[in-house]
């Protein structure tokens, strides 16, 4: 890993001569991580005295759009911060490019996510032994595993779903697509609601009307936004969550839970569509075997 030598140093140093608790240090080494690996590879910089404040700057912009919460973004800042005033101080390098950065404006202004207990708590509120209980514990842990907007969650199709290899095919804003690991507890579900649920909302007389869609009403029709949203804050209110839930708080939550465990940025932005992957590349396109891998480790309920 590039400046694995500094960043080894300092956490010895936060650790030894600062005293930080282990559950701290491991945060501040996944945050460095992270951002050392963004300037060594995204933005071919070398060594810590090339870095500037417009480096930073950029890495932060990057943090913003993943749909971080201001606290996991401010973490990163200090977690940035003191790497560089420790490299001063040990004359690793002249200057300090963080000590003027601030929070960007886009991330003082981001929703509240879900701890991943809430997350949870709202799932298990389905009723799975009811038809309709089945299908929205699906769409939830659907949500939760996939980091997929509403929309695309709506359109899904069946022939999108490949559960040998452990992923789904989204299509995306201005029709991209993208494969996302779906993990372990969304794939049950689904399989689950396909097995029960689905064959029973399917009109007989109108089996055109579905147009394969993998989420349907019990009138056989596909899913509105709206019956999402529906969803989704039926089973927060039932959960006693007092935060405002909606569906595209699961998409933030997602982004926010892999990345505060420790998962690589471009590989979250792989699964949150910020990159294209064409049809024809489903199997090339990218590594589905580093993706599944990242998702299982730091995925909570993957």
């Amino acid at each position: 890993m590039a400046f694995s030598k500094e960043l080894q140093h300092y956490l010895q140093f936060i650790k030894l001569e600062k005293g930080l608790a282990n559950t701290s240090a491991n945060s501040y080494e996944n945050d460095l991580k992270r951002y050392l690996g963004f300037v060594a590879e995204e933005l071919k910089i070398k060594n810590l005295a090339g870095i500037t404040l417009q480096h930073i700057e950029q890495y932060l912009s990057e943090l913003t759009d993943m749909g971080l919460e201001v606290s996991t973004i401010a973490r990163n800042i200090s977690s940035i911060r003191s790497f560089h005033e420790f490299a001063v101080a040990e004359q690793i390098a002249e200057a300090n490019p963080a000590e003027l950065v601030e929070l960007p404006r886009k991330a003082k202004k981001l929703p509240e996510v879900l701890t991943a207990e809430e997350v949870i708590a709202i799932i298990d509120e389905a009723d799975r032994t009811d038809f309709a209980g089945i299908r929205d514990a699906a769409i939830l842990e659907t949500l939760y595993a996939s980091g997929m907007r509403v929309s695309e969650l709506t359109e899904l199709e069946m022939d999108r779903l490949f559960f040998e290899i452990g992923f789904i095919r989204v299509i995306g804003k201005g029709n991209k697509e993208r494969l996302v690991p779906v993990g372990e507890h969304a794939q049950l579900a689904i399989e689950h609601y396909i097995e029960t649920s689905r064959k029973e909302f399917i009109n007989s007389d109108k089996p055109g009307k579905t147009k394969n869609r993998l989420f349907l009403n019990q009138r056989g029709g596909p899913l509105s936004r709206m019956s999402i949203w529906n969803i989704v804050n039926k089973y927060a209110m039932k959960a006693g969550i007092s935060k405002n839930v909606y569906p595209h708080i699961f998409r933030h939550s997602f982004a926010t839970h892999l990345l505060e465990g420790g998962a690589d940025l471009r590989a979250v932005q792989e699964m949150l569509g910020h990159t294209s992957i064409l049809t024809t590349e489903i199997y090339t396109h990218v590594d589905r075997s580093l993706l599944h891998q990242i998702h299982k480790e730091f995925h909570p309920r993957a």
